[in-house]
């Protein structure tokens, strides 16, 4: 009966002072389980196992700082349209005080407005009173020189400079992505090829040992075999190194800080040339004349405070007292004209500053029309050069490694020394070398001149692409 006992307070102490404390360790513990495996699935899902450029420049476009940081840009520009626009509407307030007083002025004040004055009244010393005051007052401006309007055409092409700016780092975002994953794909190719070399190298390697120990081959023939075998395997340590830095650099970019990188090289390989064409899609000429529109109408804004302001007011109050018990009402109405007659030639001067702006913007647009129509002019030359070179290259491989086969076969036969093999299969390898820049510059070449007149990759405009990825 003791233990029993003992037992059953033991659960009481359990149920009553322990469980308390370890139910909110428990359902975090639950929670942390439940929903972070659902994050994780979900953070799974968004990112691909396989990266096409297609899906990296999507990816990139949804998840980069960059493209979060510009958005938190356009969130402000639209607070500073829905600022100006404020002015265009009436303002209304509402205010209630209560307080006691014995000064003769206010407490006459009080009776006053409490409709309680008398004719006995001591004016010198009317005694405490209370007041609660309760009232509503409009305020509305009906003219001021148009400044308001300019404010708001100002907000309003300062929120078009932020989107075209946002465009501009997008469609810039999107070459980087490009030109980032064709450094992979670069680097796996030359990586491919620096191990074809090495293989090639051990395999005649294999050869040399086996005439060298026939009698068929002098062992300084064998050596120079391998100090190749070194260099080339020095060669795929280089190119494993550089693979891992662009694999690095492309996370960075997606705005990952890790991950394994593996990619597709044949889907989405080749994207549209864009025909030749103008600079009237570049979304910093736009945002520059934006801003450009935004400081006309802040000179247009200066200008205006050369005249008046007419604003008109309306309140209503209503008065209580609690310590002579009266009350009361009443309201006012009526117009106020403000206009400064002389402020020190304060408005000159903003005029002649906003003059200055405006007349210094107008000529970096001059000068960013003259870089923008050379970009494009130079993203063009480097097309036709990279389209060059990929067949030049193309033809170069064909015949370096129909090369190699003939002075693999030679050796084995002992037609040739191991010098003329080695640089042969040296020769093969830069041909592929080559091959892989001028395939991987000729997709860079499309994905700039893109960039250049103005269109985003895979599409025209950033919301089209994000709009059309399944």
């Amino acid at each position: 009966m003791y233990k029993f006992n003992e037992c059953t307070l033991q659960m009481d102490y359990l149920i009553k002072s322990v469980m308390p404390k370890m139910l909110p360790t428990c359902f975090l513990l639950v929670y942390m389980i439940l929903f972070g495996s659902i994050a994780d699935s979900a953070l799974a899902d968004v990112v691909p196992q396989v990266w096409t450029a297609r899906n990296a420049v999507v990816f990139a476009l949804k998840n980069s700082p960059d493209s979060r940081i510009a958005e938190q840009r356009i969130a402000a520009a639209d607070a500073s349209r829905q600022l100006a626009e404020s002015a265009f509407y009436p303002h209304l307030n509402l205010s209630a005080t209560y307080g006691q007083t014995n000064n003769p002025i206010y407490s006459f004040g009080n009776i006053l407005n409490q409709g309680s004055f008398e004719q006995n009244l001591d004016f010198n010393n009317p005694g405490r009173t209370d007041n609660l005051n309760m009232k509503a007052e409009l305020l509305y401006r009906f003219y001021n020189g148009g400044r308001d309007r300019a404010g708001m055409d100002a907000a309003d092409s300062k929120y078009l400079s932020s989107e075209n700016g946002r465009r501009t780092m997008m469609h810039r975002l999107g070459f980087e992505v490009i030109r980032s994953f064709q450094s992979i794909v670069q680097a796996e190719d030359q990586r491919d090829a620096r191990l074809d070399e090495l293989q090639a190298i051990e395999a005649s390697l294999a050869v040399a040992v086996a005439r060298y120990e026939a009698g068929d081959l002098l062992k300084a023939e064998m050596l120079n075999f391998e100090v190749q075998q070194a260099r080339a395997s020095e060669n795929l340590i280089l190119g494993n190194h550089t693979l891992a830095l662009a694999q690095k650099t492309f996370l960075n970019l997606l705005g990952l800080k890790d991950g394994t990188v593996q990619i597709d090289q044949t889907s989405d390989a080749n994207q549209e040339t864009p025909l030749p064409g103008d600079y009237a899609l570049r979304p910093e000429l736009i945002d520059l004349s934006a801003q450009l529109s935004a400081i006309e109408a802040e000179l247009a804004r200066e200008e205006g405070a050369r005249y008046p302001t007419v604003d008109g007011f309306a309140s209503y109050q209503y008065d209580q007292g609690y310590v002579i018990d009266g009350s009361g009402d009443s309201w006012t109405a009526g117009l106020k004209i403000d206009y400064n007659l002389y402020d020190g030639n304060l408005t000159s001067a903003n005029i002649a500053r906003k003059r200055a702006e405006y007349g210094e913007l107008n000529e970096q647009l001059t000068k960013l029309e003259l870089a923008v129509n050379l970009e494009i002019q130079e993203a063009e030359l480097n097309l036709r050069q990279a389209i060059k070179r990929s067949t030049v290259t193309e033809k170069m491989v064909q015949v370096a490694q129909e090369s190699a086969l003939l002075s693999r076969e030679r050796f084995k036969e002992g037609l040739i020394l191991s010098s003329d093999l080695i640089d042969t299969e040296v020769r093969l390898t830069d041909a592929l070398v080559r091959q892989s820049a001028a395939q991987g510059n000729h997709r860079v070449a499309i994905a700039n001149l893109r960039r250049a007149v103005g269109l985003q990759q895979f599409a025209i405009t950033t919301e089209e692409l994000l709009e059309t990825q399944p």
